[in-house]
C-alpha cells in the first residue's frame, strides 16, 4: 500500500501546477491515501486525501467533464472522516458535494446511477447521527432510482442491490414495517445471485444477506432463519482466507450469529466458538486498525454473556478490560465514543451486582451520563443511552434508597419512550423499562396508580414482543411480577391467573442448568393446581403435571427437595386422573406417594402430609379399582395421619373428613353400620371445627348431610331424626351471607336433589337458595368464557327449579327462578357493561377486588368472625348498596320481581316452554294478568328425542332423497304442533288477537326446535275444516330471557338526524368454500333500500362492504359507524367451544369472544344471513352462546337469525322480500317492523322455496 502512495507521488511530481493530467492525480494520489488510512488507520493519511481531494476540485471549474467525479470524490473522503472523528460539518459538507455532483448527472448520464448511489449512502449516516427519518426515506428513493439505472446484466447491479437492501433494513428498525424487511431480504438474495463463486463481492454478498436473515429470525422467532444466516456467515468466512482484508469483519459477523443462536438454544459450546472467532478477528485489529475498537467491543459482550452463563468472574474482568481499551480507541468526537461509554457502563453495573462495590455502579452512572451527553436531541441513540442511565440509577436506588435516584430513572424513562414511537425497534425495551421503574415506586410509596400504568406498559410492550421475539421471556417475566404484586395487593385472581400464564411461558424460554430452575418449577407447578382446584381448568392441571416432572428430574436421591416433589407431581396425578379416569395416572401417583413417603420417617414434618396424599390417592384407586385391599390402607393411613394433626392443628379438619368419606365408602361397600356411624361422628366433628364462614364448611356440610341419609335409607322411617338432621344442615346454607364459592353452590345443589328425590317441602327453597349462589358467584369471576364450566354444572337448573314451582302452583316464583338461571354468563355481561354504562367502573373493580379478598379471607382464617373478615363483608355490602343507588340496578344480585318480568309482554303475550325431568309446561305470560299454565303431554326424555331428530334431518337439507327427509321433518313439525304448540294456541285464543305478535322462550331442548313452524301440515282436519299452522294464527319471536326483550325495548336510538345501514357480504373466506350469491344478496339489499336513499336529505347512508374489505377489523370499524346491518357470509358453529363460533371473514373468523368485547353504539337491527347463527353449546343450550345471541346482547335490539343450514341463492330471496316488507311510507327504518316483515317474507314466498329454507330464519328481539 505504502508502495502505491510512492508511485502516486512521483507521478504527480511530474504534473506540476497548468499539467492537464494533475487534476487526475491529485486524485489518484487521494483515493490511494483514503484506501491506505482504511487499512492502517492513520488519521493524516485521510486528512492529506481530503486536502488534495479539494486541490482536484479546484482544476474542475463548473462545466469541466470531470467536476461530478471530482465532487463525489471528495465527499467520500469527508464522509470517511465523519465516520472516524464524528465532525458533522464533515458529513454535511459530503452531502452538499454529493448534491452538486448529481445535479451534474442529468438522466442518461453514464455516471447518474453512482452518484445517486453515494448521495443516499451519505443521507443514510446523517439519519444515523440526528435521527431524522425523511433522510431515510429520502436514501432510499435515491438507492431505488440508482437500481433502476442498473438493468440485468450491469457490472454494478449487485452493489445497488445490497444498498438499497441495507437502507430498508435500518427503516424497519426504526418503524417495524415487516414488508421493509422482506424486501430487503429478497434484495440481498437477488445480489448474491449476481454473485456465483468466485465473484470479489461474493462473500460481502453473502454477509449482507446473513445479516437481513439475523433480524428476521429477531422478529420472527423462526429459528431456521439463523440457521441460515449462520450457514451464510461460514461460506463468506470460506471466502475470506488469512490476509484477506474483510475476515475480520466476517469473522465478527459470524461471532454474532453464533452468539444470537447460543441465547435461542442456551448451548455453551456455540458461545464458546463465537468468543474465539472475536479472538481470531481481534487478532486482525492491530493498534492503529480503524475496526479494533468495533472487535474490542463485540469480544467484551460475549464475555459478559458467558460471564452471565458460568458465573466466572475473569470473564467479566476481561469484558471490562477490553471495553476501557476499546474507549480508549474512541477519543471525543468519534462516532463509536457514545456507544462505547454505555458498554463499558453496563459491564461495570453487571460487576457491581456480582461483587457490590459500589464505585463500579458509580462509575457506571457517570460513563452513562457522558454517553448521554454525546447524544443530543435528535441522535439515532439518544434513547438508548438515556434507558442505559435510567436503569443504572435506578440499580443504585434499589442499593441506597435514595428517591431521588427513582424519580431521575423514571424521567429519564419517559423521554427515552418519546423517542421511540410506535414501529420503533427498541419501543418495547423502552416501555418495559419504565414499566420496572414504576413498579419500584409503587412499591417505595404504595401508591397503585403507579402499578396499573406499569402493568399497561408492560402489556403495551408484550404485544411488540409476538412469540419468537428475542426479548418475550424477559417481557413475559416483567408483565407477570407486575400482575402478581397487584394480586398481592388487591386480591384480584384473574391477575394471578394472568401471571401464572406468563412465568409458565417465561420459565419454557430459560435454559436448564439455571440454580433455581427446581425451584421456580416447583412453585409455578403448585400454583398451577391451585387454581385448577379453584376453577377446574384442565390445561393447569397438565401443565403443572409437566412442571412437576421436570422439577423432579432435577432432584436426584439424596436432594433436599425430593420428598416433596415426589408429592406434588403426585397429587397433580391423582387430580388428573379424577378428572380423566386414566388408571396409569394414579398407578403412577401411588407408587410416588410411597416413595414419598419412604423419605418421611416418624418425626419428620411432613410426615403427616405424605401419609394423607398416599391415603388419599389409595382411596381413588378403591374407587375405580373396588379392591377392598386398597380402601383399608386408606383408612389406616388416614388414622396415622390424623393422630400427628391433634386438635387445633389447621389440616385437622380435611383430615377428619377425609377419614370420614373412607369410612362411608366402606359401608358402602361391607355394609357395616359401624363404620358409617362413626364417618356420620367423624363428620360432626368436623363441622364443630369450622366456624359458620370458613370457605369449606358447605362442603362439609353436605358430606354430613348425605351420610344422614344414607343411614335413613337404611333404617327408613325408625330414622326419621338423620332426615330431620340432614335438612336442618341443609337449611343452614340460605342463611350464608359471605362471598359464594363453588362448594358453596355444589352443596345447594345437592340440597335440591335430595329435597326433590325425598319429596321434602324444602325443595323450593333449595331451588331460591342454588340459584341465588349460582347467581352470585359467577358474578365476582371475571366475565370470560373460562368461568363457562361453572355455569355448565348448572344446564338443567333452572327448568327443574321451573318445573318445581309448577307443581307447588307457584307460577310468578316460576317466572323468577327461570329468568335468574338461564342464560347466566350473558346476564352478568350485561349487568356489569350496564354498571360502566352508568358510571359504575370502578364500583364493579372493587365489587370483583372485595369479593375475592373475602373469599381468600374464609380460607386462611381460623377464627369465627374475625375483625378482618367482618370489615371485609362490610365493604362488600356497602359497595352493594352503592351499586343498587345507580340507575337501572336496583336489583343488583337480587332476583328480577316478576312485575318487572312481566313488562317483557307490552308488545304481546311471552311463552315459556320449559323442559325438565319432572314435568314439561307451558307458561303464557300476558301484559296485565297472572300467568296462564298449559300442562305438556310430553316428557323431556321424548322433547330430547324430537330436537334429536329434527337436528339430524337440518344434516341432511339438499341430500338426494329430498322429498322422504321433507317427510320426515313435516312429521316433526306435526308433532310439535300437536304435543306442544296446539294447546299453548288454545289458550292464547281468549288471551290475544289473532295476527298479533308472540314471543316464544324456549329452555333446554326446546331450543332447538322450530316452534315458529309447528303445525299439522294439512289441507283440511278430520272434521273438514281448513286445518292451519301456527304462522296462521300468530307472528313468532324469539327471545333468550325475558330482560334481554325489556332491555331492547328500553332502547331507543337516540340519532335522530339520520340512520346509517352497512351491508356486509364474504364470498371467499378464508379456509371456507366460496358462496356464489353474496354479490347478489348485496346488490338485492342495495336496491331495496335505495327509496330511502332518494329523500332529501337523504333518511339512510348506506355503506357496503365485501370481499378484501370485509376483514374482522372492517366488521368492527363499520359496526362502529353504522346501527343497522345486514351480514352474508358463513357462519361457522362450534358446539364443543361456543365462544369459537364465528363469521367467516376474509383475514379468518370474527368470534363470539371478539364480538363479547365490543362496544358499538345504539346498534338497531341486524340480519345474520349466514348458516347456524342460533346454534349454540350442545352441553348448555339454555345459555345461548351462539352468534345471534352474541349480537344481541352486545346491544342489537333486533336480530333475524338461522336454525340450520342457509342456501345462499334462497337467501337473497328471502332478504328481498324480507326489505321489501319492511320498507314503508314513513323514510325510516324501525327495527320493530322485522318480525312482520319476516313473517310476510315468508308467506310471500312459501310456493317458491322449500319447506326447510323457509322456516330456517327466526327472529330474536323487538
Amino acid at each position: 500500500m505504502a508502495h502505491g502512495v510512492e508511485q502516486c507521488r512521483a507521478a504527480l511530481q511530474e504534473c506540476p501546477p497548468g499539467h492537464p493530467r494533475r487534476s487526475a492525480c491529485l486524485s489518484e494520489l487521494a483515493n490511494s491515501l483514503r484506501n491506505s488510512f482504511q487499512q492502517r488507520g492513520v488519521p493524516s493519511d485521510l486528512d492529506e486525501s481530503i486536502e488534495l481531494h479539494r486541490a482536484a476540485l479546484l482544476l474542475c471549474p463548473p462545466g469541466h467533464s470531470d467536476r461530478s467525479l471530482s465532487l463525489n470524490n471528495l465527499a467520500i473522503s469527508l464522509r470517511d472522516r465523519f465516520k472516524q472523528r464524528g465532525v458533522l460539518y464533515d458529513l454535511d459538507e459530503s452531502i452538499e458535494l454529493l448534491r452538486a455532483a448529481l445535479a451534474l448527472c442529468p438522466p442518461g448520464h453514464p455516471d447518474r446511477s453512482s452518484s445517486l448511489n453515494s448521495l443516499a449512502i451519505s443521507l443514510q449516516d446523517r439519519f444515523q447521527q440526528q435521527g431524522a427519518l425523511h433522510y431515510l426515506d429520502e436514501s432510499i428513493e435515491l438507492h431505488q432510482a440508482a437500481l433502476l439505472l442498473l438493468p440485468p446484466g450491469h457490472s454494478d447491479r449487485s452493489s445497488s442491490l445490497n444498498n438499497l437492501a441495507i437502507s430498508l433494513r435500518d427503516r424497519f428498525k426504526q418503524r417495524g414495517v415487516l414488508h421493509d424487511l422482506d424486501e430487503s431480504i429478497e434484495l440481498h438474495r437477488a445480489a448474491l445471485l449476481l454473485c456465483p463463486p468466485g465473484h470479489s463481492d461474493r462473500s460481502l454478498s453473502l454477509n449482507n444477506l446473513a445479516i437481513s436473515l439475523r433480524d428476521r429470525f429477531q422478529q420472527q422467532g423462526a429459528l431456521h432463519y439463523l440457521d441460515e444466516s449462520i450457514e451464510l456467515h461460514r461460506a463468506a468466512l470460506l471466502l475470506c482466507p488469512p490476509g484477506h482484508s474483510d475476515r475480520s469483519l466476517s469473522l465478527n459477523n459470524l461471532a454474532i450469529s453464533l452468539r444470537d443462536r447460543f441465547k435461542q438454544q442456551g448451548a455453551l459450546h456455540v458461545l464458546d466458538e463465537s468468543i474465539e472467532l472475536l479472538r481470531a478477528a481481534l487478532a486482525l485489529c492491530p493498534p492503529g486498525h480503524p475496526h479494533r475498537s468495533s472487535s474490542l467491543n463485540n469480544l467484551a459482550i460475549s464475555l459478559g454473556y458467558r460471564f452471565q452463563q458460568q458465573g466466572v468472574l475473569s470473564d467479566l474482568d476481561e469484558s471490562i478490560e477490553l471495553l476501557r481499551a476499546a474507549l480508549a480507541l474512541c477519543s471525543p468526537g468519534h462516532p463509536h465514543r457514545s456507544f462505547s461509554l454505555n458498554n463499558l457502563a453496563i459491564s461495570l453495573r453487571d460487576r457491581f451486582k456480582h461483587q457490590g462495590v459500589l464505585h463500579d455502579l458509580d462509575e457506571s452512572i457517570e460513563l452513562h451520563r457522558a454517553a448521554l451527553l454525546l447524544c443530543p436531541l435528535g441522535h439515532s441513540d439518544r434513547s438508548l443511552s438515556l434507558n442505559n442511565l435510567a436503569i443504572s440509577l435506578q440499580c443504585r436506588f434499589k442499593q441506597q434508597g435514595a428517591l431521588h435516584d427513582l424519580d431521575e430513572s423514571i424521567e429519564l424513562h419517559r423521554a427515552a419512550l418519546l423517542l421511540c414511537p410506535p414501529g420503533h425497534s427498541d419501543r418495547s425495551l423502552s416501555l418495559n423499562n419504565l414499566a420496572i421503574s414504576l413498579r419500584d415506586r409503587f412499591q417505595q410509596q404504595g401508591a397503585l396508580h403507579y402499578l396499573d400504568e406499569s402493568i399497561e406498559l408492560h402489556r403495551a410492550a408484550l404485544l411488540l414482543c409476538p412469540p419468537g421475539h428475542s426479548d418475550r421471556s424477559l417481557s413475559l417475566n416483567n408483565l407477570a411480577i407486575s400482575l402478581r404484586d397487584r394480586f398481592q395487593q388487591q386480591g384480584v385472581l384473574p391477575d394471578l391467573d394472568e401471571s401464572i400464564e406468563l412465568l409458565r411461558a417465561a420459565l419454557a424460554l430459560c435454559p436448564p442448568g439455571h440454580s433455581d430452575r427446581f425451584l421456580s418449577l416447583n412453585n409455578l407447578a403448585i400454583s398451577l393446581r391451585y387454581r385448577f382446584q379453584q376453577r377446574d381448568l384442565l390445561s393447569d392441571l397438565d401443565e403443572s403435571i409437566e412442571l412437576h416432572r421436570a422439577a423432579l428430574a432435577l432432584c436426584r436421591p439424596g436432594h433436599f427437595g425430593r420428598s416433596s416433589s415426589l408429592n406434588n407431581l403426585a397429587v397433580s396425578l391423582r387430580d388428573r386422573f379424577q378428572q380423566r379416569d386414566v388408571l396409569s395416572d394414579l398407578n403412577e401417583a401411588i407408587w410416588l406417594n410411597r416413595a414419598a413417603c419412604m423419605l418421611c420417617p416418624p418425626g419428620h414434618s411432613d410426615r403427616s402430609s405424605s401419609l394423607n396424599n398416599l391415603a388419599n390417592t389409595l382411596r381413588a384407586r378403591f374407587q375405580r379399582q373396588r379392591i377392598l385391599s386398597d380402601l383399608d390402607e386408606s383408612i389406616e393411613l388416614h388414622r396415622a395421619a390424623l393422630a400427628l394433626r391433634p386438635p387445633g392443628h389447621s389440616e385437622r379438619p380435611s383430615s377428619l373428613n377425609d377419614l370420614a368419606i373412607c369410612l362411608g365408602d366402606r359401608f358402602h361397600k361391607q355394609n357395616m353400620l359401624s363404620d358409617l356411624d362413626e364417618s356420620i361422628e367423624l363428620h360432626r366433628a368436623v363441622l364443630a371445627l369450622c366456624p359458620p364462614d370458613h370457605c369449606d364448611r358447605s362442603s362439609f356440610l353436605n358430606d354430613l348431610a348425605l351420610s344422614l341419609q344414607t343411614r335413613f335409607h337404611r333404617h327408613g322411617v325408625s330414622s326419621s331424626s338423620d332426615l330431620d338432621e340432614a335438612f336442618m344442615l341443609y337449611s343452614q346454607l340460605s342463611q350464608v351471607s359471605h362471598a359464594v364459592s363453588r362448594s358453596d353452590f355444589r352443596a345447594a345443589k345437592s340440597w335440591a336433589a335430595s329435597a326433590e328425590q325425598l319429596k321434602h317441602n324444602s325443595a323450593l327453597i333449595a331451588y331460591q337458595t342454588t340459584l341465588k349462589f349460582l347467581d352470585e358467584h359467577v358474578a365476582v369471576l371475571a366475565s370470560s368464557p373460562h368461568h363457562f364450566d361453572v355455569v355448565r354444572e348448572a344446564s338443567s337448573l333452572a327448568m327443574d327449579a321451573f318445573s318445581c314451582s309448577v307443581r307447588l302452583g307457584v307460577l310468578t316464583t316460576a317466572v323468577e327462578l327461570v329468568e335468574r338461571g338461564r342464560a347466566v354468563f350473558w346476564t352478568q355481561m350485561v349487568r356489569f357493561r350496564t354498571l360502566s354504562a352508568s358510571g359504575g367502573e370502578a364500583l364493579a373493580k372493587e365489587f370483583m377486588q372485595l369479593s375475592f379478598r373475602l373469599r381468600h379471607a374464609f380460607k386462611v382464617s381460623t377464627e369465627d368472625q374475625s375483625p378482618h373478615i367482618q370489615q371485609l363483608a362490610v365493604q362488600l355490602d356497602d359497595v352493594i348498596s352503592r351499586i343498587r343507588m345507580l340507575p337501572g340496578l336496583s336489583r343488583f344480585l337480587l332476583p328480577q320481581i316478576f312485575s318487572d318480568l312481566q313488562r317483557a309482554a307490552e308488545g304481546g303475550p311471552v311463552i315459556i316452554v320449559n323442559a325438565s325431568q319432572y314435568s314439561c309446561d307451558a307458561l303464557i305470560i300476558p301484559s296485565a294478568h297472572d300467568p296462564v299454565h298449559v300442562s305438556l303431554d310430553i316428557t323431556r326424555a321424548e322433547v330430547s328425542e324430537l330436537s334429536s331428530e329434527f337436528q339430524s334431518l337440518t344434516e341432511l337439507v339438499g341430500s338426494s332423497d329430498h322429498q322422504l327427509e321433507l317427510n320426515k321433518m313435516i312429521g316433526v313439525l306435526r308433532t310439535l304442533w300437536h304435543r306442544i304448540v296446539n294447546p299453548v294456541v288454545q289458550a292464547l285464543r281468549g288471551l290475544v288477537r289473532p295476527h298479533s305478535r308472540i314471543w316464544w322462550c324456549p329452555t333446554a331442548e326446546f331450543t332447538l326446535l322450530p316452534l315458529h313452524a309447528a303445525g299439522p301440515y294439512e289441507g283440511k282436519s278430520h272434521d273438514g275444516k281448513k286445518s292451519h299452522n301456527l304462522s296462521h294464527f300468530y307472528i313468532s319471536s324469539y327471545i333468550p330471557t325475558l330482560a334481554e326483550l325489556i332491555r331492547a325495548r328500553q332502547q331507543i336510538s337516540r340519532d335522530t338526524t339520520g340512520q346509517h345501514f352497512v351491508a356486509i357480504g364474504q364470498a371467499n373466506p378464508d379456509g371456507a368454500k366460496l358462496l356464489r350469491c353474496i354479490a347478489t344478496e348485496l346488490s338485492v339489499v342495495s336496491q331495496r333500500l335505495s327509496p330511502l336513499l332518494s329523500f332529501t336529505p337523504p333518511a339512510l347512508s348506506f355503506t357496503q362492504l365485501a370481499d378484501s374489505d370485509a376483514t374482522v377489523r372492517g366488521v368492527f370499524d363499520a359496526l362502529s359507524q353504522n346501527q343497522w346491518l345486514h351480514l352474508a357470509c358463513h357462519g361457522m358453529p362450534n358446539r364443543k367451544q361456543p365462544f369459537e363460533s364465528s363469521f367467516a371473514m376474509r383475514d379468518g373468523p370474527l368470534t363470539i369472544r371478539e364480538i363479547m368485547q365490543s362496544d358499538w353504539q345504539n346498534p338497531e337491527f341486524a340480519f345474520l344471513s349466514a348458516c347456524h347463527t342460533t346454534v349454540g353449546d350442545e352441553l348448555s343450550p339454555d345459555e345461548a352462546i351462539h352468534l345471534a345471541a352474541a349480537m344481541q346482547f352486545s346491544g342489537f335490539r333486533s336480530v333475524i337469525g338461522s336454525m340450520w343450514s342457509v342456501d345462499d341463492n334462497i337467501a337473497a330471496q328471502i332478504a328481498s322480500a324480507f326489505y321489501k316488507n319492511l320498507i314503508d311510507g314513513s323514510g325510516r327504518l324501525d327495527c320493530t317492523r322485522a318480525a312482520v316483515a319476516l313473517h310476510k317474507a315468508v308467506k310471500t314466498l312459501r310456493k317458491e322455496i322449500p319447506l326447510e329454507q323457509r322456516i330456517v330464519f327466526i327472529h330474536i328481539g323487538v
